[in-house]
């Protein structure tokens, strides 16, 4: 016999689960443990003929071979059912969603995850096997996973039983019938206990967190404790709410939380209760309802974190005016640090605020020569640091602010603005995908060293430890920060490595010089250092620093700053995290923006609006990042994109930062997807003008091809590798338009040689390569040599044929490997006079032998001889 069972006191999840397992067990027997709740009761007087389940004495236990549990794995919840964990004969598969604990059954089969229903897992697996549902089968599913979520709204409820619930609603679930069973009213004994709940109801803040604890004694058992529970929150707008009743014998302890510092699964665990952080419950033997409140307090004052405060979430320090600076001044600080808004003090104390709505206000009325005093609002809410965030949150929707000011004994000490309470808002503070910093101990972190010491070279990884223990002894913080950790998460290789330095970072770059004996360059103006490392590896080293331009498209103006705000002064989410190196909290993420979460969403996005007309190359930049990590632009990105190129921006910016970003782009491995994005941008005009795009597509696309045949023959690598992208966009242009594009890019005069080689040569080596002719081996060799090496993955494309391309190898092959035996030093031990004429003469020896006239040493002699002797009686005549 297959038996399906669930805990005692079976809620409407629990007898979901156990319709959802018969589905996966075909002919298994459902079967209460012991008591229902008041909702199954009246599920199964309208459903018993329906549904078939026994009671424990309606089975034989020496029968059971399988034990299927659902909703629980707790033994003290089966009742008469527990016996059956003890016997070897009976093998046990588990499905709960409640986190393990100590003491549970262990089962053969195990689907423990968390989620906000079990039923949820079950579906998912009914789904998978693609069984079939009927309507009310799918109705009593979606009751379970709504009565355990709240219909979706309890914050344990999570993506997966959303989906589960739309999978239920396309096989047919009806949620009116769902509605009328959740809906019904309260029963009087209900009514009665909510009443005394109510009237007992204590208010107590511990922590800074408001938690209501509602006690009370019923002679006999009421269900639906839960219900109330979560009434009692609706009503009393508190953080967590406990209530603690006395039935039966024994005390029932029913916890909901919304805030992640009160974890009511771990609150209720010393009672031997369980749950979920957010909702929990217990049952208490031998002990009265006053005993079990007093421990309850007591262990909520042990376990419960102190909330974030405006300490933790504010920015420091802020960036203030005067009363008496110029409304045009003020604009200029907020452009230049991205603010909204700004602090007025005078002296040390805080006298308004101005913001950038006013700062606007006053500047189209032409009078941006004002001092700040007669626009900015002098009745300033402020916020002492100790206060909680939930209430910054609550006086800035109350007053419709966006921007609290911290005032610590009449003196300014930081501000709160609307961003940083909308990452406490949705759980980016405390998450799995960033950490925002605050220097408290009680933070968790996610702490990243197993990934560095998996990517990173051990060498460098050693750079970065030693960083760490030099920076902790000079009093300073340092970080990796930017692409190395972007690219750890990624898995990727990391190659190049930035540190910054919260204290002095050209004193720390040199303390590391000095540690390996290596030499240092300082760049005094930017505050920042380069340690220069033996074959050729360096560590760049700044101060951080906040980075502003003094107007759009400027080069950049330094300051020294923070950690938060030097990582706000990069151009991408994506590339403003921070690994912190310091000793005690070695390999702890950093990332105040989201950058992981946009990894993870595999999304390039700006950190500002202003970013691209801030600096327009950043605009090539998000589509090298977007290409090489195969992402997407944001969508807000994408539009400050596209109206940074159709307000021209890259126009305003020095051809030769285009063209750093440009060349980086041509240096990509799959520089064809960026440059085909560039075009659907609409920017391949401004940065190629008078090159056709479309003739250039077809080289581009097999360019990638072609260099992995190159290198499968380990025949003439480019030495420049961004010029053979270079080559395939101008190789249907004439000279005139590729030697502007040259120039205005500021090549120099080799590389313009080879440009205008390659453009005048290459179509000669095709026409020749895929000729029927008979045409020498020295002569292809020439036109070959005549066109740069660069230019030969592009001859490639052209070959469309095993014959022309067999031709184009045995060329390069000649022109690498096939050299003459003899040089000039035979030559001279020959008796003739060293000259210019040496050259034409080897040239001439190499010909012959690339054409079958010599083949020896011996005969490269003779033919050499006879050559010079020609020549000198040519000179004689």
């Amino acid at each position: 016999m297959n038996v399906i069972t669930t805990h005692t006191n079976t809620d409407l999840d629990a007898l979901a689960s156990m319709v959802a397992a018969q589905k996966l067990y075909p002919g298994a027997v459902m079967v209460f443990p012991g008591k229902m709740s008041r909702s199954v009761e009246e599920f199964m007087a309208l459903h018993k003929d329906t549904l078939s389940v026994r009671a424990v004495r309606e089975i034989n236990p020496e029968l059971v071979e399988l034990l299927v549990l659902v909703d629980t794995k707790s033994p003290g919840r089966l009742a008469g059912l527990a016996d059956l964990l003890t016997r070897s004969t009976v093998e046990v598969h588990i499905y709960d969603h409640h986190p393990r604990a100590e003491g549970d059954a262990v089962g053969r089969v195990e689907i423990i995850e968390v989620v906000g229903a079990t039923t949820t897992l079950l579906v998912e697996k009914i789904q998978a096997r693609g069984l079939a549902l009927t309507p009310m089968e799918a109705t009593i599913l979606t009751l379970g996973i709504y009565e355990d979520t709240g219909s979706l709204i309890f914050t344990s409820t999570t993506a997966r039983d959303v989906q589960a619930v739309a999978y239920l609603l396309e096989q047919g679930a009806n949620l009116a019938v769902v509605a009328d069973f959740l809906g019904r009213p309260l029963t009087a004994e209900q009514r009665s206990l909510l009443k005394t709940l109510l009237t007992a109801a204590e208010h107590h803040q511990i922590n800074g967190i408001k938690f209501l604890i509602a006690k009370g004694t019923v002679d006999e058992f009421i269900g639906g404790l839960a219900l109330l529970t979560h009434k009692l929150a609706d009503f009393a707008l508190v953080d967590a709410v406990f209530t603690v009743v006395e039935m039966d014998d024994r005390v029932h302890v029913v916890a909901r939380s919304s805030i992640p510092e009160v974890n009511v699964k771990d609150i209720l665990s010393f009672f031997g209760g369980g749950g979920h952080p957010s909702a929990a419950s217990a049952t208490v033997k031998k002990a009265g309802v006053n005993e079990v409140t007093e421990r309850l307090l007591e262990t909520i004052r042990a376990k419960v974190k102190p909330p974030l405060t405006a300490a933790d979430i504010m920015s420091s320090p802020v960036k203030t005016v005067t009363p008496g600076t110029r409304i045009e001044e003020a604009g200029q600080v907020m452009l230049r640090y991205g603010h909204t808004g700004l602090p007025v003090v005078e002296g040390a104390q805080l006298v308004g605020v101005i913001s950038r709505r006013d700062v606007e206000k006053a500047a189209c009325h032409g009078l941006g020569h004002a001092p700040v005093k007669g626009f900015m609002t002098s009745k300033v809410l402020t916020v002492t640091p100790e206060v909680s965030a939930a209430v910054v949150r609550e006086l800035m929707v109350e007053h419709d602010i966006g921007r609290l000011p911290v005032v610590e004994n009449g003196h300014l000490v930081g501000i709160v603005s609307r961003t940083d309470v909308l990452k406490t808002l949705h759980g980016n503070v405390d998450s799995k995908h960033r950490l925002v910093y605050t220097g408290r101990s009680d933070v968790h972190a996610l702490n990243i060293r197993d990934l560095m010491e998996m990517g990173l070279p051990p060498d460098v990884l050693s750079v970065l430890e030693r960083a760490g223990k030099i920076a902790a002894a000079m009093g300073y913080k340092v970080y990796a920060a930017g692409g190395v950790v972007r690219d750890l998460l990624l898995g990727m290789e990391c190659l190049d490595v930035d540190l910054v330095v919260e204290g002095d970072g050209i004193a720390l770059a040199r303390a590391l010089a000095d540690e390996y004996g290596i030499r240092v360059r300082v760049h005094e103006k930017f505050r920042t250092a380069t340690v220069l490392f033996p074959a050729g590896r360096q560590v760049d080293v700044v101060t951080a620093r906040v980075e502003y331009y003094e107007y759009p498209a400027a080069m950049p103006q330094v300051e020294i700053s923070s950690l938060k705000q030097d990582l706000y002064r990069r151009d991408f989410t994506i590339n403003a995290m921070a690994l912190s190196l310091n000793e005690n909290c070695f390999g702890e993420l950093i990332d105040y923006f989201g950058g992981c979460s946009d990894l993870e969403q595999d999304l390039v996005r700006v950190m500002h609006n202003l970013s691209f007309v801030e600096d327009p190359t950043r605009i090539l930049r998000a589509v090298r990042f977007e290409k090489r990590y195969q992402m997407t632009l944001e969508p807000q990105t994408l539009k400050l994109l596209k109206e940074a190129v159709r307000s021209k921006m890259l126009a305003r910016v020095s051809s030769e930062r285009v063209w750093e970003e440009l060349r980086s782009i041509l240096l990509e491995p799959r520089p064809d997807l960026a440059l085909a994005r560039l075009m659907e941008l609409q920017m391949w005009e401004f940065l190629f003008p008078g090159v056709d795009y479309f003739p250039a597509t077809h080289a581009l696309a097999d360019i990638p091809r072609s260099l992995k045949v190159l290198r499968s023959w380990d025949l003439a690598e480019p030495v420049e590798p961004w010029m053979v992208y270079f080559l395939a966009i101008l190789h249907r242009a004439d000279w005139d338009t590729g030697r502007q594009i040259c120039e205005r890019y500021h090549l120099n005069k080799r590389q313009i040689d080879k440009v205008k080689n390659s453009l005048g040569g290459w179509r000669v080596v095709v026409e020749q390569l895929k000729s029927h002719k008979e045409i020498r081996l020295s002569e292809l060799a020439r036109r070959v040599m005549a066109v740069s090496p660069e230019a030969y993955p592009l001859i490639l494309t052209y070959l469309n044929n095993a014959v022309s391309r067999h031709r184009f190898r045995q060329v390069l092959t000649a022109i690498c490997y096939d050299k003459p035996s003899i040089d000039g030093k035979d030559i001279r031990e020959l008796g003739y006079r060293p000259g210019p004429v040496f050259r034409k003469a080897l040239e001439a020896v190499w010909q012959a032998r690339l054409d079958g006239q010599v083949r020896t040493r011996q005969e490269e002699l003779a033919f050499v001889k006879k050559y010079l002797d020609m020549r000198l009686e040519e000179d004689l005549v």
